[in-house]
C-alpha cells in the first residue's frame, strides 16, 4: 500500500498557493458611486488661502462623502465657507469653538462630490493657534498637553501600526 507522505514544507506551498489564489479574487464588489466612506481629499497648497470671519456653526458629525471629522461654517467676508478640521481635535480645542467665536483659517480650498471645502491647515482663535495639517495637507493628531501649559496644543504624527514582526 502506498502512501502519499505530506511533509510540512509541502503543506506549507500548498496552502500558500491556494491563499495567493483566493487573494486575486474579490470577494465583495461594490460600484464605486455608492460608497458612504469619508471622502479622500488631495489638499493643494497653490490655492491655499487666509480666511477671517466669525464661526455660524460648528458639525460635529458631517454628512456622507464630505471629509470627515470637526466643520466650521465661517462667514467672512468673502462669503460663507464649510472648514473641514479633521476628526483629530482635543476635547478642549472642540469646546472652545462656538458659534459667534471669531476665527482665522488658513487653508485650500478643495472640491469633493461637487461641493467647496475649505481643508484647514492652521485655525486661530481666542489668541492660540492649532495646527490641523501639515504643509503638504496630511491630517495631524493634536493631543492637549497635561500640566501647566493648558492653553496650547501640541501636535504629534499619527503613529503606524502594523508591518513585519
Amino acid at each position: 500500500m502506498n502512501r502519499a507522505r505530506f511533509t510540512p514544507a509541502l503543506t506549507l506551498t500548498a496552502g500558500l498557493i491556494g491563499l495567493l489564489t483566493i487573494a486575486n479574487v474579490p470577494l465583495f464588489s461594490q460600484p464605486a458611486d455608492t460608497r458612504t466612506e469619508a471622502a479622500v481629499v488631495a489638499y493643494d497648497r497653490t490655492h491655499e488661502i487666509t480666511v477671517s470671519g466669525t464661526i455660524q456653526g460648528v458639525v460635529a458629525k458631517p454628512e456622507s462623502g464630505s471629509p470627515s471629522g470637526l466643520h466650521l461654517l465661517v462667514n467672512g467676508s468673502e462669503g460663507t465657507f464649510d472648514a473641514a478640521l479633521g476628526p483629530y481635535m482635543a476635547k478642549e480645542t472642540r469646546e472652545a469653538l462656538r458659534a459667534g467665536a471669531a476665527v482665522q483659517i488658513v487653508g485650500a480650498i478643495e472640491k469633493v462630490h461637487g461641493r467647496q471645502y475649505l481643508l484647514a491647515r492652521q485655525v486661530s482663535f481666542d489668541g492660540r493657534t492649532v495646527t490641523v495639517r501639515n504643509l503638504n495637507g496630511a491630517l495631524l493628531m493634536v493631543q492637549s498637553p497635561r500640566g501647566p501649559h493648558r492653553n496650547a496644543d501640541y501636535v504629534r504624527q499619527p503613529e503606524v501600526n502594523g508591518g513585519a514582526r
